[in-house]
Order: structure tokens, then sequence, then C-alpha cells
């Protein structure tokens, strides 16, 4: 895990987009601070814990229903 410094103007998505590499860790980044949960619009300086991401797989389909390409 890292931390971030946020900037003011800073929201939860945001700081997913631009530390994790995408808006889907928007939840996982909320979890890992469930005592910033007040904050929608945050301001400068607030310490974010970055979680470390984990691998998704790319379908959450059972074989027998994914499409084949």
């Amino acid at each position: 895990m890292k931390t971030y410094s946020t900037k003011q103007g800073d929201t939860w998505d945001l700081i997913a987009y631009q530390q994790m590499g995408g808006c889907e860790h928007t939840k996982d980044l909320m979890w890992a601070n469930r005592s910033l949960l007040d904050y929608y619009i945050f301001p400068a300086g607030v310490t974010v814990t970055i979680p470390d991401i984990t691998e998704t797989p790319a379908s959450t389909l059972p074989p027998w229903k994914k499409v084949s390409a």
C-alpha cells in the first residue's frame, strides 16, 4: 500500500483513476479509507491510503456462457 496527499477538488473516482489506473477501483479505494467517507470533494492535504490492486479476471462469466471471438 502507498499513500496519496489530496489536492483541492480531488474526488474518489479521480484519485482511483489517477493513482490506481481506473475508476473501477473506486470501491476498493473507499473501502480502504472508510474513515474518510464523509468527503465527496477533498480539501488539500488529506492523506488517502492507496490499496494494492488485485488482478481481476477479464470476465466473471462461467466458461460455458462466454462468447468466443
